[in-house]
């Protein structure tokens, strides 16, 4: 099992930020590894919301398909994701007001598949990419909410 835990300070309330990371059509202007949004539950995200995505990591297509588990808007959500072989991952957001801004503490925590040996396959090959991707979708985030 390997966590990203990164918070990062936004130029925009937490109803606005909540806006963009909530909404599926927003994620290819900000989460660096999105490529594709296969399908979503229509409407507004609700606790049950389904979708499914394709990212590309180090060159491979991956599809996760995502179920809201938690919601409490404008700030907190827990997604439950299942990858690959069995693969699974959590995202939660939590937005907390900070001045004109807000901090966005963002986890996303992936369990790979086949146990143990599964973990440490995957911290071999994905080494510090989680965690360099998060702060790089952070940033596109940022510069997003200053338009």
């Amino acid at each position: 099992m390997s966590a990203v835990v990164v918070t990062a300070e936004l130029p925009a309330p937490p109803e606005r930020v909540w806006a963009v990371v909530m909404d599926p059509t927003q994620f290819e202007r900000w989460v660096t590894i999105h490529k594709e949004l296969i399908s979503t539950d229509s409407g507004p995200p609700r606790v049950g919301f389904k979708m499914a995505q394709r990212y590309v990591i180090r060159g491979a297509p991956v599809k996760v398909k995502w179920v809201l588990e938690e919601l409490t808007p404008p700030f907190h959500a827990h997604w439950e994701g299942k990858g690959p072989a069995g693969a699974k991952a959590h995202i939660e957001y939590h937005l907390e007001p900070h001045g004109e801004g807000t901090l966005f503490h963002y986890r996303n925590e992936f369990v790979a598949p086949m146990g143990p040996l599964g973990a440490v396959a995957s911290r071999a090959l994905m080494g510090g990419i989680p965690e360099r991707e998060a702060h790089a979708s952070l940033a596109r985030l940022k510069d997003l909410l200053r338009d």
